[in-house]
């Protein structure tokens, strides 16, 4: 039975009375992860859900509203896309869904939310003891929409997943609104013959809705400790990296690729294993998105004691150039570290920066053998 359906029949059999039952999942959208199948109209007081279960396949608490296209609030429509539904998390409000995974592996959540009235609004992504608290204030597109992404370990077959707005205001409606939810098997990051480097080509990563054309937003490694950029991290305090894919964007090579839109403020790392004193060439290359963000950009990269800032000067329309750092290992673990040099933004105000892709690292040779003196 499809998703949809399953949920369906599901709902009318308990129609807000028991607990959904536990979901099996594959990678794209939970059931009804759209929201596309709505509460029933005895389930709501205008746009208030007040039946525990009443939105089919999920568990609310707390104050959720059910939002359709064109919904008013006093002079302000709320810009829920053509054709969506969305559920908007109010003060103290969870949207929960138990599901059926498979134990010690690793997943990723993506879900697409925006901001409405409140000023600095974050969700708490949680499951069982693992949660994550990502703000929404920063917007990165230009629809006000950004699609979020966050990882977890599965430690047991069936999993509670939550998404919960922290914020409490003067406004009990006023929180983000989510419109889609989906969720991705996080394969182990591979190594490319030749390549220490984990998944340096990007491939591997966090699920991108197949109708957004403005890819996902990976948090700081403080927000996730499983990275949903599978083997590598993001350092910041709130800033994040974007994981953009070719069907939306000009990616120097392969399926997908990272931009940096944080400038100084997010830095992309991974640590590898070294040899002291051993020479190493870390290579890569740089370029734009094809998205509009022209400009000066430029990538900086450290190892060991070694920089080097790559510029390249984007129209906007997609290229990409190589770059190559040498540089000795100074220690058993090298952290091999980008970031964008600067703040950049295109024509409508949201945030842009180079692109990134293509990372490979080898090494060049051992230092040689000293000679005993007689």
């Amino acid at each position: 039975m499809a998703k949809g359906a399953r949920c369906m029949a599901l709902f009318f059999l308990l129609l807000g009375t028991a607990a959904p039952a536990v979901l099996a999942v594959a990678d794209g959208l939970l059931p009804n992860g759209n929201f596309a199948q709505a509460p029933g109209k005895s389930q709501m007081s205008g746009a208030v859900v007040t039946g525990r279960y009443a939105i089919p396949c999920w568990e609310i608490s707390g104050f959720v509203e059910y939002i359709e296209p064109g919904h008013k609030e006093g002079d302000m429509i709320l810009a829920v896309p053509e054709g969506a539904s969305a559920v908007r998390l109010g003060n103290d409000a969870t949207i929960r869904q138990t599901i059926s995974v498979i134990r010690q592996m690793h997943y990723s959540v993506s879900f697409m939310a925006a901001r409405s009235c409140a000023q600095a609004e974050k969700l708490n992504i949680s499951v069982g003891d693992e949660f994550g608290v990502l703000p929404v204030q920063t917007v990165y597109t230009s629809t006000g929409w950004d699609t979020y992404s966050w990882a977890f370990k599965s430690r047991h077959a069936t999993v509670s997943l939550g998404i919960h707005n922290t914020g409490v205001e003067e406004d009990p409606a006023c929180g983000p609104l989510i419109i889609a939810v989906a969720i991705k098997t996080l394969s182990p990051p591979h190594r490319p013959k030749g390549n220490m480097l984990r998944n340096g080509d990007f491939e591997l990563g966090p699920y991108i809705f197949p109708s957004t054309p403005w890819g996902v937003l990976v948090p700081p490694i403080l927000e996730d400790v499983n990275s949903p950029l599978s083997g590598w991290m993001v350092m910041s305090d709130t800033k994040v990296v974007k994981y953009v894919d070719a069907p939306h964007h000009r990616v120097p090579q392969g399926a997908r690729a990272v931009e940096l839109v944080a400038g100084r403020e997010a830095a992309l790392l991974q640590e590898v294993p070294t040899v002291i004193g051993w020479s190493y060439k870390l290579s890569f290359s740089v370029g734009d998105a094809a998205n509009g963000c022209s400009g000066s950009l430029a990538v900086e990269a450290y190892a060991a004691r070694e920089t080097l800032k790559v510029p390249y000067e984007s129209h906007g329309t997609g290229g990409s150039k190589p770059a190559v750092l040498e540089f000795t290992a100074i220690a058993n673990a090298t952290r091999v570290v980008f970031q964008s040099s600067n703040h950049l933004m295109k024509s409508d105000a949201t945030l842009c920066g180079p692109v990134l892709d293509d990372v490979f690292l080898v090494r060049v040779r051992k230092p040689a053998a000293r000679r005993l003196r007689l």
